[in-house]
């Protein structure tokens, strides 16, 4: 947007938009949590809160002749204002690389924009899987209201797949009936690249028949940690008001600064429609 570029901006505008689309890029292919979950905007760089509605009501639509009242509707229990925060990572553009790039004809390096810009979409995808329990934050994997199961031993052949049903079972049985998704650590992700017993078959192409909105791996998660979702925007969504962007803040010490940033907002309404499996001990 043209607010964020400056008018003492020193990028003309293919460098300025080559910038541009190296954060987008690097944020299109590092973010995991926006691959299952649904987003709602972009409502406007402005916009600074949304209202939050919490849901009730799990069983399926009612069947009848005469239209009778549904005696579990579908409610919000719980209705607040939340408050859009800022995502953002600063970098410098040093003038001599600049003039070099001029210099030379050589494409400007935007590797430092880069690496800023991979550092807000891990913020975003801490936000999305744990909040932030000092700002009053929601995430997936901490959110009251979210089903538990403990983590078996993925290194025993047929585990992982035993956990992943269980807890599509237990998502079923709290009135969430899929699609679904999965997302596991690095490590657990490995582990579920072995033949399934009894079959020739690897062990996650099975999983990947439950849980059919897509098996991901995410580093934020830690060690031995899975999530399986209904995804879903009645269930949850990711509320942007400005999608990630850089902008110029202005030449300090003959070096120029920039910002990457966003601002996201998670918004869980069913709480029940996220499953967590870690291990304990």
């Amino acid at each position: 947007m043209a607010v964020f570029a400056h008018e003492e901006n020193p990028l003309d505008e293919r460098e300025w938009e080559h910038l541009k689309a190296v954060v987008i890029d690097v944020a299109r292919r590092r973010l995991v949590g926006r691959r299952i979950i649904d987003i709602h905007g972009p409502l406007g760089a402005g916009v600074q809160t949304i209202v939050h509605d919490h849901f009730t009501g799990t069983t399926m639509g009612q069947l009848g002749l005469l239209g009778e009242g549904d005696p579990d509707p579908m409610r919000s229990v719980r209705r607040e204002a939340g408050i859009i925060p800022i995502i953002s990572k600063d970098f410098i553009l040093h003038w001599r690389d600049l003039e070099t790039s001029r210099l030379t004809g050589v494409a400007l390096d935007t590797a430092i924009a880069a690496g800023a810009a991979a550092f807000c979409a891990d913020r975003e995808d801490h936000l999305v899987f744990f909040g932030d329990a000092e700002m009053g934050y929601e995430g997936l994997t901490t959110v009251e209201g979210r089903l538990t199961l403990d983590l078996g031993d993925w290194t025993v052949p047929g585990q992982p797949f035993s956990d992943v049903v269980r807890a599509t079972e237990s998502l079923v049985q709290a009135g969430h009936y899929g699609p679904y998704a999965l997302v596991v650590t690095p490590e657990l992700y490995s582990q579920m690249h072995r033949v399934h017993p009894g079959t020739s078959v690897l062990e996650i192409a099975h999983i990947r028949e439950i849980v059919t909105d897509g098996v991901f791996q995410s580093s934020i998660l830690g060690k031995s940690r899975a999530v399986i979702v209904s995804t879903g925007r009645q269930n949850f969504d990711l509320a942007i008001a400005q999608d990630l962007t850089v902008a110029y803040l202005g030449a300090e010490n003959m070096n120029h600064p920039f910002r990457v940033f966003e601002s996201v907002y998670l918004r869980i309404k069913r709480h029940s429609s996220i499953c967590t499996l870690e291990r304990h001990g």
